[in-house]
């Protein structure tokens, strides 16, 4: 009996050993996000064993768990809130209650989750879309796309599109009440992605009669072509979100092929005509002196491997490859980044390159951020950090719409 005991006691400590990552010193609540941070880390570690042994699928497995944190669709004395349908895609909706004598401003918020996870069902998510429709006597929309590895790109981008499409239209518009010239997209992580993406698309396409007043991008991921930025280096065994759980998600966009992720992670993913795109997102010119440190910068080996996947190269995936003409029509833009993040140096990017041809970028880092901390804003797991984060979000959201 002491045998097994000891033995069990090893497991447990070997165990922690292996998923336990040092937290830096300046983190606010450090032990709350030490906690969580090991509660994120022994998911991804049984959905790994479980994925492993054959009995289901990693994604799933944690979609499974996120699920306990779905919301239903309650109103309240302020703001209606309901679930609907854009054109086949699920919405939920966030209606003021109050009387306007004026049309009102409109948010339409794109969650994130590696485009594997996520909704917009999530408490912190819906608490986050119901807080902004109360502080700024707005529409909100939350968007519920369609997940890979089951509906893999372009199939989240188009829905997000559809919903952002129809929503624009003169006669919707009109139904909820809404200024057609004081519109936002919003989104963060993926959701940002696929947000900025959208903008782009909306701002440059002649067929839209309307068009986006701004946007606000928080944590964003925004090209794949360089898996080996110094922010994935610092931050390979990050707070909650590590480079192997980014990768092995985002690889579920595009393809299921296990050789896939590993080529990702040594940055031999690209193929040989993508040899063009790298001025967009060559880090060494367009990251601020701070962040470049000492590394080095080596361009990803190109042509490794023959992997027919169009997506690698589309500016859908990847807005940070849009040319300059196409990027200057862009609206006035918030981003938000976090030191301790792994695709910080995508937001970083993106300011630099927004910056350069003459968009009004108000860019927030925060030094003791980490990934993902906007959707820790609720009880019980509510970080002091995320509500800091909405309320930054929000206060320029109702300066700038």
């Amino acid at each position: 009996m002491a045998f097994k005991a000891f033995c069990l006691g090893l497991l447990c400590a070997l165990f922690a050993f292996c998923i336990y990552t040092p937290i830096p010193s300046n983190i606010e609540e450090y032990w709350k996000v030490t906690a969580i941070d090991i509660s994120a880390k022994t998911g991804t570690f049984m959905a790994m064993c479980l994925e492993t042994i054959g009995i289901i699928k990693y994604e799933k497995f944690i979609s499974m768990i996120l699920r306990l944190d779905y919301t239903q669709p309650v109103s309240d004395e302020y703001v209606t809130v309901m679930d609907t349908e854009f054109v086949g895609i699920p919405v939920r909706l966030y209606l003021p209650k109050s009387k306007s004598e004026t049309p009102r401003r409109a948010v339409i918020y794109i969650h994130g989750g590696v485009f594997c996870l996520g909704s917009f069902k999530f408490r912190a998510l819906d608490a986050l879309n119901r807080w902004t429709a109360k502080k700024l006597d707005a529409v909100v929309v939350g968007v519920d796309y369609r997940l890979a590895p089951q509906y893999k790109f372009p199939v989240p981008y188009e829905d997000c599109f559809t919903v952002v499409k129809y929503f624009l239209q003169d006669e919707i518009l009109t139904k909820y009440g809404v200024d057609p010239t004081r519109i936002c997209i919003a989104g963060d992580s993926s959701g940002a992605n696929l947000a900025a993406g959208i903008i782009q698309q909306v701002q440059n396409d002649l067929e839209f009669k309307h068009k986006v007043k701004i946007q606000a991008l928080i944590y964003p991921s925004l090209q794949i072509l360089d898996l080996y930025l110094p922010s994935h280096q610092e931050n390979e065994h990050g707070i909650i979100l590590t480079k192997d759980l980014a990768l092995k998600l985002t690889s579920l966009y595009f393809t299921e092929d296990e050789t896939f992720p590993q080529a990702m992670r040594r940055n031999e993913h690209m193929p040989l005509e993508s040899r063009h795109l790298f001025k967009f997102v060559n880090w060494s010119t367009l990251l601020p002196e701070k962040f470049r440190k000492d590394y080095v910068y080596t361009e990803p080996i190109l042509g490794r491997y023959n992997y027919s996947l169009p997506g690698l190269m589309d500016i859908r995936v990847s807005p940070l490859l849009a040319n300059d003409s196409w990027l200057q029509n862009l609206p006035r833009t918030y981003i938000l980044t976090c030191q301790y993040d792994l695709v910080r140096d995508d937001g970083l990017m993106y300011v630099s390159r927004l910056q350069n041809v003459g968009v009004p970028v108000t860019h927030e880092h925060i030094e003791n951020g980490i990934h993902a901390a906007l959707s820790l804003i609720a009880s019980p797991l509510y970080l002091q950090l995320g509500l800091r984060m909405r309320d930054m979000y929000i206060s320029w959201l109702d300066k700038n719409l």
